[in-house]
């Protein structure tokens, strides 16, 4: 019989083992005139629906199997060599049963088998055997390894065992010949030839063995390849993956090697009938297999989970009924125009079966709202009537003019995607209650593959070919970033990058690993949890999706990635953590228990004065995607009063439609006409003064104008989203001669309209998203000029892992006049927390918490707080003999004094000092107390033997106050109360143009401009140029507002290296640059700062570029009317070294004055 079909094969899916994409492997079965091909990676499903989609696409019969990993005893057993060999087992899905129960099998392998390898028993197998077929696999499966062993008798008695336990005629004795002996003179290396011969002799008995068998057993035989690549010519790049995975370089000789043996490729039929010339039978009967297989997946229908409804009730008619109660509470007196809307979405949602799905998004969401967890909406969703009245959605549709039908219409065949929002602290909460609503076995999280993208792969090819970091590291950083959703790739960076192609025509290695990493870019690497997407399913969810566990962790996610868990039906919830969600429901919970006061988010003003004030003036740190430096600078411009402001605000602020802020701010503020370029517009943009901002902009634009529909309109946003270019043209032909016929436009007009999509090329942003971030915004903002302690208390709380976040907190604190106390043994509790203070902002300080000291772990803070609930600790003395030491042991004794949090017993070099002493004196004490050696002849009066020891500290001088700083910065991972360096960054405020953080916030407006910065020299690593053998220095400089990374080139390093030592503080001016989403500046020239600079002020006002002369005037008016003892200096930034005025006159400058001229300067 003519035929032969590959029944053994791995993808890219047997994670960095296979090399073939999907697409590739069945494109080639296909040109090799294969009528079907398998799918068998190493104990997973991961490519099973891509496979089957990518088969019937091109008219191929899919196989889906593993290679599973098979043991003879418990698979529960994970202990010790003897429990960590298994042998290997192809099994192919005959039908759907059969699909099934493999599901079931890997599942179970992953969840309950899983040591080293994902295994199951026999017992197992047998128990979901049917509908599968099984090959004997590779001399790793069973028979293999006792042929090989010489074990023949007992390789029968198995042989028998699989063929009962297998539906008659489905168990199949599979042999292969990779021809080692061909290789092993090939080989230079003496071992790699002796294992070439080891491999050989194996393989020889092993192929002898099993066909014996099959004659004597009459089992029948099946030839395949071990296929780990599609050509011949693969085998280095496959062997570079095993590398990677291994941890090996290619030289390695002692590892696993196929690459000695290039023969693990896809053959054609007449390679394999020549090596298996003496068995035609077992070629022949590979095609067998395939007319065995009817597997039927049903793809593209949703199967809902079984949600409880009352009785006699449906879902459409309940979801109805909800919305049509709810709808007075949204909308008390609703007017005809919201009824018929209700009405509209409703018919639409019931019409195509969603039903179930908004029903339990709002039961999710208001279980949330019932536990006091905030949540959000993203997307097109708050677009939805229906959702709005049912809870889900926190924005009206109707107040901000957001369409129903950008988020679902009756054109629209993909089912609805409401994107959850949940503060990230209690995401684990509501997955629990999605579990125990719907069932154990019925939800998992999804999986999701980290792949090898363009960098990574240079980086790691560089590594396996032996080549030091730095080699493939400087190809690395050539090739660009790519954009969201549109990652780059090694091709497209040779093409735009001159640089990069340059090396690669010169440089022989070079063009070796971009060749290589050519050839694995792309490749799945490994698998994690999806940050957001669970599923539910209605009945087991491995009757849809086979599971594992996460990598080293618990949670249980399924082995489909997000689009083939919904391919097959799963219903999708994406619910994800977002931190200022978390700060924003701290925040609440910390004003309900320090005043009473309890708020609902949902109810607060909208109008609030204060807190656009705030925003005016640019005091958005830690204001939802309000806070960088850049998006602050628009704001102080617009003074938002609205909360459309903050929705074009954030809508605007991104790559393209960037460019239309300035226009945007000055049709606000009255300096530019509103103008529209059609009198049909007004009614969409009349919100943005005549202005495309948000998608929605441009689908009504192409609605209105050219005669679009809701169909028609949403092949238009799919091509200007995704730069589909074949789309773009055919969309932009459709859409000038809509214009002309619809609209009466000119040609040259209609033109004039779509450049003005031309920006929205994947970065154009929803205005219900826009809504759904501005109304966090505005929430965020509300709490904070409202309450500013509680929420900034709450967003030290939330950050506290985090010190870079929490050193800009404190700093922002410092601005705001919150004082913000060290941690204190009487007064901290676990974390921040407010207490009175009469010299802070409204009489509120933050008193850090006592788990922010390093050291101080969970079970000696809880001994802590619960000795302090007798009362506070008196001494030291009293303190320790108070807790237990194994809790609070030495290192956490010397913690808590180094912090700071022990000041009130006494000086901390005392405390230190005295420390060993005092613990031995209160341990003897406790000891002769438990042994009932004290007070049997003693009276309990003060001073007797019951009575707290005195501290008795050593009369020795405190430390120096840059040693006290040191403490804090080495126990709270940063300076709290004063920065040592503190004169010294008063010095640099009067040499310096700009602050890092300005740097770091500035997007990439700055990049290539020329910056004058400064700061503390935290890390310097000096290097000789390969190119002439010069000094070139690599630091690092902090300013206290954040930190960023300086290049010294030798003639900047000669000109005088003595500035470039650590703890030094220099001055530098420099070009920005940004690389691997990381800020530098190359230094042209750099200075030390002495801290003499800054002698004598006490304050300093900078004064930005393109000040004018009026404000300057006002400027001056404001100082001389506060008069005081301050000496100050006023800084005019110019784009170079900043110019100086110092003040003849002495200033009362306070916290109001410094808001005033803030405010004035737009600073």
């Amino acid at each position: 019989m003519a035929g032969f079909i590959h029944l053994h094969v791995h993808t890219e899916y047997s994670l960095l083992d296979g090399l073939p994409k999907i697409k590739n492997l069945v494109k080639m079965a296909k040109e090799l005139g294969m009528p079907a091909v398998a799918l068998t990676d190493h104990g997973v499903m991961y490519g099973a629906i891509e496979f089957y989609k990518e088969c019937k696409a091109q008219g191929i019969k899919p196989l889906i199997g593993i290679e599973a990993y098979t043991v003879n005893h418990d698979h529960k057993l994970k202990e010790g060599k003897e429990n960590k060999d298994n042998n290997h087992l192809v099994l192919i899905a005959k039908n759907h049963k059969g699909y099934q129960n493999l599901m079931k099998l890997t599942s179970i392998a992953h969840l309950e088998g899983f040591y080293y390898r994902p295994r199951f028993d026999k017992e197992t197998l047998e128990k979901y055997s049917e509908g599968l077929i099984a090959l004997s696999a590779c001399p790793a499966g069973e028979l293999g390894e006792l042929l090989i062993n010489g074990q023949e008798a007992k390789a029968r008695q198995t042989a028998l065992w699989f063929a009962e336990t297998f539906e008659k005629g489905s168990y199949f004795l599979e042999i292969q010949r990779h021809q080692y002996k061909d290789y092993i003179e090939k080989s230079p290396d003496r071992k790699v030839k002796e294992s070439l011969r080891q491999n050989q002799k194996s393989e020889d008995v092993w192929v002898k063995g099993i066909i014996k068998l099959s004659r004597e057993l009459g089992l029948p035989l099946v030839a395949t390849n071990d296929v780990h690549y599609l050509k011949k010519s693969d085998a280095k790049a496959q062997d570079a993956l095993v590398c990677i995975s291994t941890g090996k370089n290619v030289s390695d000789i002692e590892r696993l090697r196929y690459v000695d043996t290039p023969t693990f490729y896809f053959r054609t039929e007449e390679e394999m009938r020549e090596i298996f010339r003496d068995v035609p039978d077992a070629v022949d009967n590979t095609t067998k297999i395939p007319e065995m297989v009817d597997v039927e997946i049903e793809l593209g229908k949703w199967f809902f989970p079984k949600y409880q409804l009352p009785e006699g009730k449906n879902a459409a008619n309940q979801l109805r009924d909800l919305c049509n109660q709810r709808l007075k509470e949204r909308y008390p007196g609703a007017d005809e125009e919201t009824k018929q809307r209700l009405e509209y979405e409703l018919g639409v949602i019931i019409d195509k079966g969603y039903a179930p799905y908004f029903l339990m998004m709002a039961d999710m969401v208001n279980w949330c709202t019932g536990q006091g967890i905030i949540t959000n909406t993203r997307g097109s969703a708050a677009g939805s009537l229906v959702s709005y009245v049912m809870g889900i959605t926190t924005i009206d549709p109707l107040r901000y003019g957001l369409p129903f039908e950008r988020f679902l219409n009756p054109f629209r065949p993909k089912p609805p995607d409401i994107d959850l929002d949940i503060a990230d602290d209690r995401r684990e909460e509501l997955i629990a209650h999605v579990t125990e609503e719907y069932g154990y076995d019925k939800v998992a999280q999804i999986c999701t593959f980290g792949r090898m993208l363009a960098r990574a792969a240079v980086r790691d090819v560089g590594r396996v070919l032996g080549h030091p970091y730095s080699f493939p590291d400087k190809i690395a950083k050539l090739i660009p970033m790519g954009s969201q959703g549109f990652p780059m790739t090694i091709k497209h960076a040779l093409e735009i990058t001159p640089e990069l192609q340059s090396l690669y025509d010169s440089d022989s290695e070079a063009k070796e690993v971009l060749n290589l990493a050519q050839e694995i870019e792309g490749n799945a690497r490994h698998t994690s949890v999806h940050a957001a997407a669970i599923v539910v399913s209605p009945t087991e969810i491995t009757d849809f999706t086979p599971l594992q566990l996460e990598p080293g962790g618990e949670k249980v996610i399924t082995q489909y990635e997000m689009h083939a868990s919904e391919d097959v039906g799963l219903v999708k919830f994406d619910i994800l953590g977002i931190r200022n969600l978390s700060i924003l429901g701290e925040a609440v919970r910390i004003v309900k228990e320090v005043s009473g006061e309890k708020i609902d988010l949902s109810k607060i003003p909208i109008d609030d004065k204060k807190t656009y004030d705030m925003l005016a003036r640019g005091d958005t740190m830690g204001v939802f995607q309000l806070g960088g430096s850049g998006m602050t600078k628009w704001l102080k411009e617009l003074k938002p009063n609205r909360l459309e402001d903050i929705m074009v605000m954030i809508a605007l602020f991104r790559p393209g439609p960037m460019a239309n802020i300035p226009e945007f701010i000055d049709r606000k503020n009255n300096k530019s006409r509103i103008t529209y370029m059609h009198p049909k517009m007004e009614k969409f943009l009349d919100k943005s003064y005549g202005i495309l901002v948000y998608q929605e902009d441009i689908l009504f634009t192409a609605l209105e104008l050219a005669g679009y529909n809701w169909e028609s309109v949403d092949k238009l946003r799919t091509a200007i989203g995704k730069k589909i270019p074949t789309e773009m043209a055919k969309q932009h032909e459709i859409f000038v001669q809509g214009c002309v016929d619809n609209s009466g436009m000119s040609k040259e007009e209609a033109e004039e309209i779509w450049e003005l999509f031309v920006p929205f090329q994947g970065y154009g942003f929803n205005k219900a998203h826009a809504a759904s971030y501005g109304i966090v915004s505005y929430q965020t903002a509300y709490m904070k000029a409202n309450f500013p302690v509680e929420y900034m208390t709450a967003l030290l709380t939330a950050e506290a892992t985090d010190t870079d976040k929490v050193v800009e907190a404190i700093e922002e604190c410092k601005k705001m006049g919150i004082v913000v106390l060290p941690p204190d043994i009487n007064k901290s509790f676990s974390g921040f927390t407010i207490e009175e203070n009469s010299d802070s902002l409204e009489g509120k300080a933050i008193r850090f918490g006592l788990n922010a000291i390093k050291n101080v772990g969970g079970a000696a803070l809880d001994e802590i707080l619960t000795a302090r609930k007798d009362g506070d600790f008196k001494s030291f003395c009293d303190f320790y003999m108070r807790v237990n030491g194994q809790k609070v042991n030495r290192k956490v004794l010397e913690s808590l004094i180094k912090a700071g949090a022990m000041d009130k017993f006494g000086k901390r070099s005392a405390m230190l000092a005295g420390l060993d002493s005092l613990r031995q004196k209160c341990d003897a004490l406790t000891k002769q107390r438990s042994q009932g050696q004290v007070g049997l002849f003693d009276s309990d009066d003060e001073g007797s033997s019951h009575a707290v020891p005195d501290d008795n500290f050593p009369g020795i001088d405190e430390f120096k106050k840059e040693e006290l700083m040191q403490f804090e910065k080495e126990l709270l991972g940063f300076y709290l109360t004063d920065h040592p360096l503190s004169a010294m960054f008063m010095a640099l405020e009067t040499s310096v143009g700009t602050k890092i953080k300005e740097l770091l916030d500035s997007e990439e407006t700055l990049v290539g401009q020329k910056v004058s910065v400064g700061g503390v020299i935290s890390a310097v690593r000096v290097v000789m140029t390969k190119k002439n053998n010069s000094e070139m220095a690599f630091a690092t400089i902090e300013d206290g507002t954040g930190r960023i990374e300086v290049v010294v080139f030798p003639k900047a390093f000669a000109a005088d290296k003595s500035i470039w030592e650590k703890d030094k503080v220099v001055a530098i001016r420099g070009k920005l640059e940004k690389r691997d989403e990381e800020f530098s500046v190359i230094v042209d020239e750099g200075r030390r700062i002495n801290g003499d600079e800054g002698e004598g002020y006490d304050f300093v006002v900078r004064v930005p570029k393109g000040t004018t002369s009026k404000t300057l005037m006002e400027l001056n008016r404001l100082l001389k009317t506060s008069p005081g003892e301050k000496m100050g200096v006023l800084v005019f930034e110019n784009g170079g070294a900043p110019k100086k005025l110092e003040l003849s006159f002495g200033v009362d400058y306070n916290r109001e004055l410094q808001a005033e001229i803030k405010s004035l300067l737009n600073i």
